[in-house]
């Protein structure tokens, strides 16, 4: 049996096949849970943009995603929010009451400021680190950021790959609209306001209530001229995602769900995603986990095995993160921990930085080349990837190098911009060319060089 995606147009379709998960001959040595197999789900996109599942008969609950957002202010003034982003959003109305895909993750505005090394010493903070504040050292750091430049924004991980994928399919470009959405934690403090208004604009609804009395998450991230970014984490309410009736009635109505990795550095929230993966499965929706960092692969390396081998679909990690899950050295090729992992998860997405990607499946490793750019801001190219190989899949993509490719595509435009996000019109004419291809045949870039390797 396997998972497949089909997409339906006027005179045809194609299927995605995402092989069922086999029983491997070995497993991590860290690795001790119970391997569970799961039934074949087909999901249909048709034109009035309605995502069912043929495979279970998921109960519909009522959902309001009608937010009142105002423009935030935290103890010190946000500086400059990203408006220029904004200045040319699309405004869909998504309509219905599914959604192709729904993100579990941390909900953390981020601070963005230029800073030099001097700044950093007075503040004794060691360059390029992240680490974790409270309430007062956010304050403190804040307030000595007064007189600089810097920008608020709603950010993370998940919400990079979000948005970008909103805007992929804002438009009615080789198929419908595509409903995005994300579910996490905010406070009812003018920053929860802040971060629901922006993904809103963005055309990713923010479907979590926001907690009373609670507060929202920040990220300061301070950039150096040499390119290294410090982060200080503030986790406010973030760090709490629970699992109720509301959350369990968004993914009975949701396609693919994926689960931001950082989201395992909580005791309480890994049961929450343990539930919302169980959920997902009993109502036919794939399931995909992002890796988000190598030291919380490191702290947390049961956790995360635990839900990759008995729910996960897809996975996308980076060379370092995908070493890290199978206990390889560092000299270890991306291609093998690839291959070793595809054992495991059915669909696998490995970027390897300027040297390509790959996507593995059944013990295969497909390479796939980097597409070319003058890179200006690496910061979100993994982000960017996601969001092309989710695209990919929601477009019936059939072939992994097709997908790849759409997905380093993707990945170069952003690394070929200042930010982390990508840009409607960039968004845009990637979803033009896409629909080009897949009706002329051909790609904007050299897939020639694929190398197919197999265990």
């Amino acid at each position: 049996m396997t998972f497949s995606l089909i997409s339906l147009s006027s005179s045809s379709y194609s299927i995605l096949t995402i092989p069922q998960k086999k029983s491997p001959i070995y497993f991590p040595s860290k690795f001790s849970s119970t391997f569970v197999v799961r039934k074949t789900s087909y999901y249909c996109i048709n034109s009035s943009s309605s995502f069912s599942s043929m495979s279970a008969n998921c109960s519909r609950a009522n959902n309001s995603t009608n937010d009142t957002c105002s423009s935030a202010n935290s103890d010190n003034e946000l500086g400059d929010s990203d408006s220029e982003e904004d200045e040319f959003e699309l405004e869909n109305d998504h309509g219905g009451d599914r959604w192709h895909v729904l993100g579990l993750g941390q909900a953390m505005v981020d601070f963005s400021g230029v800073v030099d090394d001097e700044f950093l010493g007075r503040l004794g903070l060691e360059k390029g680190t992240r680490k974790l504040v409270n309430h007062e050292e956010r304050g403190r750091v804040l307030r000595a950021m007064d007189g600089c430049s810097y920008k608020a924004a709603a950010g993370g991980s998940l919400s990079n790959s979000l948005v970008a994928l909103a805007r992929l399919g804002g438009q009615p470009v080789g198929g419908p609209l595509l409903n995005v959405s994300m579910a996490g934690s905010v406070g009812s403090d003018p920053l929860g306001g802040f971060y629901r208004s922006k993904l809103r604009r963005a055309n990713v609804s923010f479907l979590s209530e926001p907690v009373k009395d609670g507060t929202t998450g920040t990220v300061i991230v301070l950039t150096t001229p040499d390119a290294q970014r410090t982060m200080l984490a503030y986790q406010g309410t973030s760090s709490r995602v629970n699992y109720d009736s509301c959350l369990a009635s968004l993914i009975s109505k949701t396609s693919i769900l994926i689960v931001e990795g950082y989201l395992f550095e909580f005791p309480d929230t890994i049961r929450t995603i343990t539930m919302a993966c169980e959920e997902a499965h009993r109502c036919g929706a794939l399931v995909a986990i992002t890796a988000s960092d190598v030291t919380c692969i490191e702290r947390h390396y049961d956790a995360f095995w635990d839900i990759m081998a008995n729910y996960a679909d897809i996975v996308f990690a980076n060379s370092d993160e995908a070493r890290t899950f199978c206990h390889f050295p560092s000299e270890e090729s991306p291609i093998s921990a690839t291959r070793y992992l595809s054992h495991f998860v059915p669909f696998v997405s490995v970027t390897d930085g300027p040297k390509g990607s790959y996507i593995g499946s059944k013990g295969e490793a497909i390479y796939i080349p980097p597409s070319p750019c003058v890179p200006v801001d690496t910061c979100g190219a993994g982000d960017a990837y996601a969001s092309g190989i989710l695209y990919g899949m929601l477009r019936g993509v059939s072939d992994y190098r097709d997908m790849g490719a759409l997905a380093a595509k993707v990945a170069s435009v952003v690394v070929s911009q200042q930010g982390t996000r990508l840009g409607v019109k960039d968004a845009v004419q990637l979803a033009e060319s896409f629909a080009f291809y897949l009706e002329n045949s051909n790609m904007w870039s050299d897939v020639g060089s694929d190398q197919i390797s197999s265990l």
